[in-house]
């Protein structure tokens, strides 16, 4: 899949995180031993910030924002719809696909990909380029429909 790359922002289509984004860790475009379809790791948000007003202080804001739940799952290419925003946050160090096997490890990767988001999504501004900006702020809106 040539649309399909890390760091795209999809939407997944099925399954328990229907209608929720997340962030193409990495396609496997073959597949592999175990799933022969092509498919790819997706890191995205279960359960997304709280709403924010601009008269909020700066402690309110961060406690809102300690409510987003991450998810990690390998999902068939089929079953995400790629959309035209890039992220640029650095998810192949935080997401190991040697610790998604044990069950503990995973919570683990859990807890840093919840650390990642809550930084991106707090210091949205810092991001360099215009385009990354975008799918920044797009991937932490709720999605409406």
């Amino acid at each position: 899949m040539a649309i399909i790359k890390s760091g795209k922002v999809v939407i997944v289509l099925a399954g328990r995180y229907a209608g929720k984004k997340a962030v193409v860790v990495k396609t496997f475009d073959d597949g592999s031993d175990e799933k022969r379809f092509s498919h790819c790791l997706i890191a995205g948000i279960g359960r997304g910030p709280r709403k924010v007003t601009r008269g909020m202080s700066k402690k309110k804001v961060e406690k809102r924002s300690r409510t987003m739940k991450p998810f990690v799952k390998y999902i068939n290419v089929r079953h995400v719809f790629p959309t035209r925003y890039v992220v640029d946050m650095d998810l192949k160090k935080a997401v190991d696909e040697a610790d998604l096997v044990d069950a503990e490890k995973k919570i683990d990767v859990k807890k840093g990909l919840k650390k990642v988001f809550e930084d991106r999504y707090l210091n949205q501004k810092a991001v360099t380029s215009e385009k990354k900006a975008a799918g920044s702020s797009y991937f932490f809106q709720k999605l409406r429909f």
